[in-house]
């Protein structure tokens, strides 16, 4: 399994300068397509408290049943349900009798409080019985309520399950969910988190975690830039496939390490690295050399390299914007500024809040989301006014610009 590495500049060549200069860089880690599924250790740990009754729960076994059917005889598949309690309602098993598996599903009832540790507990137990260098193991998680008291006790978890190799994808339902402790578990693990408005959606979610989890093409891929000397990292954010401030972890002089994670078949993973470059004149210069570290399943861990160079020019009319390393630079900005703002209205400071809302609102008009837009616009109007923003608004306004670079790989 080959995995292609490309970096291109956002603009290029650069202007020459006697000051220092901001520049991005793309780089896009991109493994070969699979010519089959990955056979999964898979398990599905859900709220089943009062809260889901109704619609919900209807959504809930319907998306389930949609899982199964995914399923191959060569997956390994378990269903842990959680309220007050937990319940193993399918342990550990190969997904080969449907029939068994679907009746087990339709045996799914609401009742009781939320108590999320112990459903990832209880997953937890279930992945360890079949985890195998050959199998991806993965957990798709679900609640629509707050967890009470034993927030930490799930991060420990998710920490656990990280370390070992399980990756969460961590979906809230409706509005009542702290995103905060889902993201904190995504995140700890190499996940994803997201938000589902409408019980109608749930299937699309989880029929996505799935796709995702059998193109698993290569695990805990790293980043490594060795820049040249008095070039500056300043920032670094996933741009494909969704938004996120990966941050990055100096290991030495003039190099940094970033986490990327699962790959998957077929699908570009990419970061947008901000770095401040040094003055330079006329000519040709190496930037950085990146390293792409990558371990195929069951096999040994690969390392693909390739030299960063950027051309500066004295001529002024030269330097050309790539349109689309720019366009994932200015979701990536959008991104960026609603995240702070939201961070600095929990903070009491509503006029910068406000301030940075606008600003990502003038961005996401530009980029023709105009719904966003006006959302941003909205929630900056209801601040400058003094009204709390709505939970609602605030997981429709995040989650939804961290998904605005899915358009560019659609």
């Amino acid at each position: 399994m080959t995995v292609t590495l490309a970096c291109t500049w956002g603009r290029a060549p650069l202007q020459a300068s006697q000051s220092p200069q901001v520049a991005y860089l793309l780089v896009e880690a991109t493994p070969a397509a699979a010519s089959e599924a990955v056979p999964l250790n898979f398990c599905l740990v859900l709220d089943r408290s009062g809260s889901m009754k109704g619609a919900k729960l209807v959504a809930l076994k319907d998306a389930v049943r949609r899982v199964v059917d995914t399923l191959t005889p060569q997956d390994v598949v378990a269903i842990v349900l959680f309220d007050d309690t937990v319940q193993v309602l399918v342990p550990a098993t190969a997904a080969a009798d449907k029939s068994a598996l679907l009746a087990a599903v339709d045996a799914i009832e609401e009742m009781g409080g939320t108590a999320m540790s112990g459903g990832l507990a209880g997953g937890r137990a279930e992945l360890r019985k079949h985890a195998a260098p050959e199998r991806v193991s993965a957990m798709l998680l679900l609640t629509d309520g707050q967890t009470w008291g034993d927030e930490d006790q799930c991060r420990a978890t998710a920490r656990e399950l990280g370390a070992e190799g399980v990756r969460i994808t961590a979906l809230g339902l409706g509005t009542e969910w702290n995103e905060k402790l889902l993201d904190d578990l995504a995140e700890s693990t190499g996940g994803v988190s997201d938000y589902i408005a409408d019980p109608a959606k749930i299937t699309a979610s989880f029929q996505r975690a799935v796709r995702t989890a059998q193109g698993t093409a290569a695990r805990d891929a790293r980043l490594l830039l060795r820049l040249v000397r008095d070039v500056a990292p300043r920032a670094v954010y996933r741009a494909t496939p969704v938004i996120s401030n990966l941050g990055y972890q100096p290991i030495g002089q003039n190099e940094v390490a970033v986490r990327l994670g699962d790959l998957e078949a077929g699908a570009t993973a990419s970061v947008i690295v901000e770095l401040m470059l040094p003055a330079r004149p006329a000519g040709g210069f190496r930037v950085a050399q990146a390293e792409l570290h990558y371990t195929p399943l069951a096999a040994e861990p690969q390392v693909v390299k390739q030299d960063v160079l950027l051309e500066f020019t004295a001529d002024a009319n030269q330097p050309a914007y790539d349109p689309r390393v720019m366009n994932m630079v200015e979701k990536v900005t959008a991104f960026k500024l609603q995240t702070r703002a939201l961070s600095e209205a929990e903070a009491g400071n509503l006029s910068g809040a406000t301030q940075k809302l606008r600003a990502a609102a003038t961005r996401l008009l530009d980029l023709g989301e105009l719904e966003l837009a006006q959302k941003a616009q909205e929630q900056a109007s209801a601040l400058e006014q003094g009204q709390a923003v709505s939970a609602e608004q605030q997981k429709e306004l995040r989650y939804a610009t961290r998904r605005l670079t899915q358009k560019l790989e659609e």
